[in-house]
């Protein structure tokens, strides 16, 4: 019969969002409905917030400062920009991990960097993600060519093919598809999921 007199953004779900997590993902309803189980198990309110989806990056970083990144993250994955992250936003960010191509997941990556949505990374947004990576990772070194600032620069000389002094979408995808360092992307369950991102921004650190 169906679920059609549960709510589309809360706890269930309905055929209507199933229909479009079905048409917009590589997921079956069966398999559609297992994830949101699992989500469940985990936000049992429907709702991942920002605590929680830092609280991810900690268990990985727990020596570190993991607030910022995680944000940067949380920001790019919460579409509606509500302060949460729903299960439809959560799957349609584990599809593009799971199933999408390089491309898929290389624009989910700009889209961290690109903190004001406009299209374009600047030197101020790279290095505000790039010093963000850096307490992630808990590095100390961060002078003369370690510093971020130098490495941010070295990334625009990089990847701003029409020195225009902004990465554009295209810039970013068409040189880390191209660059011969990208290598095997990997994939976890649930929540775990999330801390994938943290590769693909990663990537900017191989230039």
């Amino acid at each position: 019969m169906g679920h059609k007199e549960s709510k589309v953004a809360g706890v269930d779900l309905n055929d209507e969002t199933i229909d479009r997590l079905t048409k917009n993902t590589n997921y079956t309803p069966e398999q559609i409905r297992q994830w949101h189980e699992a989500f469940l198990r985990d936000c049992p309110n429907g709702k991942l917030s920002p605590r929680q989806f830092t609280e991810v990056y900690k268990k990985f970083y727990p020596e570190h400062e993991a607030e910022k990144y995680s944000s940067q993250v949380f920001r790019t994955f919460d579409t509606d920009n509500n302060g949460y992250i729903d299960f439809v936003e959560f799957l349609v960010a584990v599809n593009v991990n799971a199933n999408g191509d390089i491309r898929d997941k290389l624009g989910l990556a700009f889209d961290i960097y690109d903190m004001n949505s406009n299209g374009q990374i600047d030197k101020k947004e790279m290095t505000k993600v790039i010093t963000a990576i850096y307490d992630l990772l808990g590095e100390e070194n961060r002078k003369a060519d370690n510093s971020p600032e130098n490495r941010v620069k070295k990334i625009m000389e990089k990847l701003d093919l029409n020195d225009d002094k902004n990465i554009s979408r295209d810039e970013f995808v068409e040189v880390v598809v191209y660059s011969v360092v990208f290598a095997c992307l990997k994939t976890f369950n649930t929540l775990l999921l999330l801390v994938f991102m943290f590769h693909l921004c990663f990537v900017c650190f191989l230039f």
